[in-house]
This record gives C-alpha cells, structure tokens and sequence, in this order.
C-alpha cells in the first residue's frame, strides 16, 4: 500500500511513516485514552494537559486523537465512552490531518530559512501565536486545542509566553503538551497542567505500529524479541534501527567506546557515514546514541557509588548536549562533529 502524505512535514518527519496529526489508529494507551474520555463527558477536562513518555511511543497521537473527539463530540454530555475513531475519508479528519482546521493549533519546530531545514528550538514567534489563536471565536462554539510538539523545545522565552496564556485560558480551551523529559519544563508550567504519564508500548503493540509501515518488521520471533528491546517500546526507534541504519550505527560506535585502544580508521568511516549531507537522521541516530551511552554510564556509576565518575559523565552528557545545538544551531560540519563526539566519548568512558 502507498501512503499518501496529507500532513506538513515536521523536523522530524520519517519517509513512508504517517505524521502524528494523519495517523488514523492509535495503538496502546487505553487507560490513559479511556480517563480523559471520562473526564470531557462529565465536564472535568482540565484546561491543560501533559502527555508525557519517551520519544516515538504515540504521545502526539493520543494528542491528536483526543482533539478529533472533542471536536467530533462538541456536546461534552453526549459524547461516547470510547476515543472516537477518526475517518480517513472525513473532512473533520483531513482538516486536523493538513492543519487547516480553525480550531486546532499545532506549534512545532519552525522552518529555518537559511538552512533549508528546522530550527533547533520551539521560537517564541511560534508561542506567540497562541493568543491570536485564541482571540478568534471558534466558530460553531467547540473546543479550541493548542498542541505544543515537543514542549521540550521551548526556549526560555517560549516557555515563558507559553506560561502566560496557561495563566488565564479563555473557557473551552485545551492545551496538550508533548514532553519527553518533564523535568526540562518550568515548574510554574508543570504546575498548571495535568500530568498525564505514558508508558512505553509493549512487544505486541510495537509491532502492531510496524506491520502498518514499509517494510514490516522481521518475521523470525527472535528477531522480533531482540528489535523489541532494542527498541525500547519506542516505534519510532524501532523505525530508526531497522530502516535508516541505527542497529550498524549503534554497533559501530559501542565498539569505538568499548575498544582498548583507539580506531581511527573506524571512527573515520563512521563519521563519514553519519555526516553526509543527506544523513540528518543517521546523524540525530548518532547523536541520541552518544548521548544514551553517557547517560547510561552516569546512572550505572551512580548506582555503584562512583559518584565523581558519575559526575563527570554527566557534566560530559551537558557538554555533548551543547555541542549538538551548535552544530545544528551554526551548521558546523558534521564529521567533524561526529569525530570529536567519539573521541570525547573515548576520553570518559574507558576511565
């Protein structure tokens, strides 16, 4: 099957994988699906919410299916138990899916002009929309949804205008927030939202996401066992691994890290292989994978009592954090980058 993209491109659009705002099934998360049909029926929506988990595990989904019910269902008292199913073929499903509809405000990462790409943060311009968005009357009385995607992204001065709309919403307003990390927002935001936590899928749910997608996972159980874990009940790492290289990427630099002396000819072919012009998703791959060996190495040290190796890998962890915005940030060369993220990365864990 062909799959038709009716939704803009985002910053971290996948080829062949529908967006959040145009993927018509949502798979796991039926308690969380369940509590907040409950709570529009009765009229206990809150105004804000925070949808919270790892990365790729369909926060964002849920986000979007929850706006198609409250505007399916204006009438909160008459509205079904169940999340409502969006129709493909709707104008209600299409206008949400290509972000025409007048009452769902999606803000993301913005285009950058000069780089032909995204910018590298969620803009206060972006925020900023939000109060004229909300000077509009809805026009036949429904919700208004804002969905910020992530709230992760926010710069300082974003997540401070964002604050000041929480502050006062106009009535039948709903904000949803996509975060990742909750501890990256500011607590007076964190405060004023409902904290809806999510959980990564399990096997069988992972899977279920995958046989829609091109091509589908491996057939062999054990295969499927290791893809699984790997993957973290994230689909979209389970994408990352199995069709854009980042098993090999993965592999390759856990063998630089782990090896007793340095590679150079190898760490040059990753470099070369994770910086091409072309090679933006192998190298956000490369990049969350350095940082997940840091990350992983600071809470094992931790847990050992190791407290200033500990430290240090987390100070290294903020370090690479910085250099990855400003290559992102300067357009920087990314082989060089990835050469000096890895003997970084030498340098720390073999200590």
């Amino acid at each position: 099957m062909i799959f038709e993209r009716i939704a803009p491109e985002q910053h971290d659009t996948l080829d062949g994988v529908p967006e959040p705002s145009e993927t018509p099934r949502l798979v796991g998360h039926a308690q969380a699906a369940a509590m907040l049909t409950s709570a529009y029926r009765f009229g206990k929506l809150p105004h804000a919410l925070i949808l919270a988990g790892p990365v790729g595990i369909g926060k964002a989904t849920l986000a979007f299916h929850l706006a198609h019910h409250l505007l399916k269902h204006p009438a909160f008292s008459q509205a079904p138990d169940a999340l409502a199913v969006p129709d493909r073929a709707s104008s209600l499903f299409r206008q949400i899916a290509t972000g025409a509809h007048p009452s769902v405000l999606h803000l993301t990462r913005p285009a950058n002009d000069k780089t032909k790409s995204f910018k590298t943060v969620v803009t206060v311009d972006e925020i900023r929309k939000v109060s004229r968005f909300l000077s509009l009357t809805s026009h036949d009385g429904s919700y208004r949804i804002v969905i910020v995607d992530p709230a992760d992204d926010m710069n300082i001065n974003a997540a401070n205008a964002l604050l000041k709309n929480l502050e006062e919403p106009p009535a039948r307003t709903l904000f949803i927030l996509i975060v990742h990390a909750p501890g990256s927002l500011l607590p007076t935001i964190r405060s004023r939202c409902q904290m809806v936590r999510l959980t990564p899928l399990d096997a069988e749910d992972l899977m279920s996401v995958l046989q829609g997608i091109e091509p589908p996972p491996p057939e062999e159980p054990a295969a499927r066992a290791a893809l699984a874990e790997r993957a973290g009940g994230s689909a979209r790492n389970a994408i990352l691994l199995t069709q854009y290289g980042g098993l090999e990427i993965a592999a390759a630099l856990d063998a630089l890290v782990g090896a007793r002396k340095s590679d150079v000819n190898s760490a040059y072919r990753l470099a070369e292989a994770v910086g091409g012009r072309d090679q933006a998703i192998q190298f956000d791959i490369f990049n969350r994978h350095a940082l997940d060996l840091l990350s992983n190495g600071a809470s094992e040290a931790a847990l050992a009592g190791d407290l200033a190796r500990a430290k240090t890998l987390s100070d290294t962890w903020h370090e690479a954090l910085n250099a990855i915005s400003e290559t992102d940030t300067y357009n920087l060369d990314k082989k060089q980058h990835a050469l000096t993220m890895i003997d970084r990365l030498n340098s720390v864990m073999r200590m």
